[in-house]
């Protein structure tokens, strides 16, 4: 089945109920968490939007996809839940998020390193980095003074 680009970002470890602004999971607002089912297509679409520049401006300095067939074939083979209709370079934190702590073989699935990481605080650099800048977007326009 395709996905679309108003897929629910959902992980299912949503942080707003205890009180964050933005969730530490998908990292949606509170207020589009809340609202979700009532949105339309293309407001969802807005989001999944946002969050897709968010993960390719943390990630395309660090990242190439050299196979995007081959990174799609093994995401679907390891059971891995992924967009497809976002940019392959967002699947890298699908990736991650799935993996665990198990270190992994990135260029098994099509991906090369630009540059030197250690691959035991990537994962936690890079959703700490979404959330950094999901929280200045939501604190710039739509935090009340």
């Amino acid at each position: 089945m395709l996905k679309n680009r108003s897929t629910t970002p959902c992980l299912g470890i949503c942080s707003t109920t205890y009180g964050d602004d933005v969730c530490k999971g998908c990292k949606r607002f509170v207020h589009e968490i809340i609202n979700w089912p009532k949105y339309s297509m293309d407001e969802r679409a807005v989001i999944n939007d946002r969050l897709e520049k968010f993960k390719i401006i943390i990630l395309k300095d660090r990242f190439k996809i050299q196979d995007r067939d081959l990174f799609s074939f093994k995401l679907k083979e390891n059971a891995i839940n992924y967009n497809n209709s976002l940019d392959p370079l967002t699947w890298i934190f699908d990736l991650f998020r799935a993996s665990g702590s198990q270190e992994l073989d990135l260029a098994q699935f099509g991906i090369s390193q630009l540059q030197n990481f250690n691959p035991k605080t990537i994962k936690d650099e890079l959703n700490k980095e979404l959330l950094e800048l999901s929280e200045a977007h939501h604190q710039r326009y739509f935090k009340e003074a």
